[in-house]
């Protein structure tokens, strides 16, 4: 949780391109693209939903990656410089929430891999009988896989964020060559775009119907990495310089759009292919293959692709939030293992993932507070402190940014007005029984919408009621405590003090 040392800054250019490639080769990201086809529209319209929503999520995390970048404090500390020392917690319990849901999704889709792989060597698995009712959303063997893959990904949750990087450097090597092989596979089997109907599927909704679809389909590809929009520096402050995550603004849309292209060109060869509508799991579709090696391999860069979006999107950041919630308690290692039990076991994220309609309601769903947070904190630091902050302040609870009590009342205003617009379409998504009228329709541009109304009252009211006690002339970095004592490897997840807790740094907190 303190601020990241010189030595230990270590992320380049290119770590963050190998992150996001990494990142965008994923399960998840197929899921998106696939599942849009399979609410009516078609992959002429997925595909500009895709590359618009990811670029403006792109510059979202560009822009708070900046802030990591630029301080070397992890997300639950930077963010009291905008909530306030307490209020901070809403953003961090939200997002502690989010990360362990998208644990147990990530992880479904693992065991999804596990089961493939296991199918390949041993076919006769598919046999095994099922003790489970089909209302639990998951077979006995799909469960026994799942807790396979959740046991084998334990330890490696455990690398340190500084190390880590060499994880998404071999994911961005190995899984893309996956999906390409996929790729051609796709168009030799169906003789290519010009001798199929791969690219001329019509969309099966049309009018105003498909306009808002459409417009649910980009706010569910913003969604897919909005926790990142919020939480990106985590990573960031390991950057060796905020240029070196610069690179973010343009792989991000490159890599999503070309990846979840792939996916919609290999659903749609599916779709040709099998006769069985569209196969919008890339593991259902492996479960097609006859070629054994083909489905084995495939399934393993598909459990590797896993596992590292799982690290670095979902384990790392929960890690930190549960640490700054209990400091005294817990570090990052046990925050990791907390998130792997929660979202692993108690929060049955298989419900989650039963349909492609369900995928893209949980997707929308938490973008209403996820918007919020990021506005806020991107005007705070750019147009309210302008880059000013008092870093050794944001360790102080009777520092600057208490505010009152605790609470910035102009970030809490901001929240308060930006989330309710969406509340009626979110309802009406989880119940459609629930008539709420023309209320559904600004739920589909949830991330936006919730994005400029807490980014406009909050920039207005720091206007109106400034917050004097924390504007500064200069920043105040405090590098020189940073330097005072430099943390060995093992202070990087937490040094263990039994009085003051797994994460205490005396030197930081109390800095005068």
């Amino acid at each position: 949780m303190d601020v990241v040392p010189p030595h230990l800054r270590t992320w380049s250019s290119w770590d963050f391109i190998a992150y996001w490639l990494s990142d965008a080769a994923n399960v998840a990201t197929w899921n998106m693209a696939s599942s849009m086809l399979a609410i009516g529209l078609s992959w002429r319209q997925v595909l500009p939903a895709i590359a618009v929503g990811h670029f403006l999520v792109a510059i979202v995390i560009t822009l708070n990656g900046t802030i990591g970048a630029q301080l070397h404090v992890p997300f639950p500390v930077l963010n009291r410089s905008s909530f306030g020392f307490y209020f901070a917690y809403f953003s961090i319990v939200s997002r502690a929430i989010l990360a362990m849901f998208w644990f147990g999704i990530q992880t479904t889709t693992g065991g999804e891999c596990v089961y493939q792989m296991l199918k390949a060597i041993w076919p006769s698995i598919q046999h095994l009988p099922n003790h489970l009712p089909e209302t639990a959303s998951i077979t006995t063997s799909a469960m026994m896989c799942y807790f396979l893959y959740w046991l084998i990904q334990l330890p490696l949750l455990l690398v340190p964020v500084h190390k880590i990087r060499w994880l998404f450097n071999i994911k961005s090597i190995i899984v893309p060559a996956c999906w390409l092989s996929m790729f051609i596979w796709a168009l030799v089997k169906t003789g290519g775009a010009s001798g199929t109907s791969i690219y001329s599927q019509p969309a099966t909704i049309h009018g105003s119907k498909a306009v808002w679809a459409w417009f649910a389909a980009m706010n569910s590809a913003l969604g897919n990495f909005a926790t990142l929009g919020v939480n990106i520096p985590d990573f960031t402050r390991f950057a060796r310089s905020p240029r070196a995550q610069y690179t973010q603004m343009l792989v991000i849309p490159v890599a999503f759009t070309f990846f979840a292209f792939i996916g919609l060109t290999v659903t749609s060869s599916g779709y040709e292919i099998y006769g069985k509508g569209y196969l919008w799991d890339p593991l259902k579709l492996i479960d097609q293959w006859d070629n054994r090696a083909a489905a084995f391999f495939a399934s393993f860069s598909f459990a590797l692709a896993t596992v590292a979006t799982n690290i670095g999107a979902n384990s790392i950041s929960c890690a930190n939030d549960l640490t700054a919630l209990a400091p005294r308690y817990i570090n990052i290692r046990r925050g990791q293992v907390i998130c792997a039990l929660i979202g692993g076991w108690v929060l049955c994220p298989w419900e989650i993932l039963a349909s492609a309609i369900g995928f893209l309601t949980f997707m929308g769903g938490y973008t209403i507070v996820l918007g919020p947070i990021s506005a806020i904190m991107i005007i705070d630091y750019y147009l309210v402190h302008k880059k000013k902050i008092d870093t050794p302040s944001l360790y102080r609870p009777k520092g600057r940014y208490r505010y009152t009590a605790g609470v910035n009342m102009r970030a809490l205003a901001a929240v308060v007005v930006a989330v309710p617009p969406n509340l009626p379409g979110l309802i009406n998504a989880i119940n459609p029984k629930i008539d709420v009228g023309g209320g559904i329709y600004p739920y589909n541009i949830a991330y936006i919408l919730g994005f400029t109304i807490a980014g406009s009252i909050y920039y207005v009211l720091s206007i109106v009621f400034p917050p004097t006690e924390t504007l500064l002339e200069a920043p105040i970095t405090g590098e020189d405590e940073v330097e005072r004592k430099i943390p060995s490897e093992h202070d990087e997840e937490g040094s263990i003090d039994e009085k003051k807790g797994p994460n205490a740094r005396e030197d930081i907190v109390e800095a005068p």
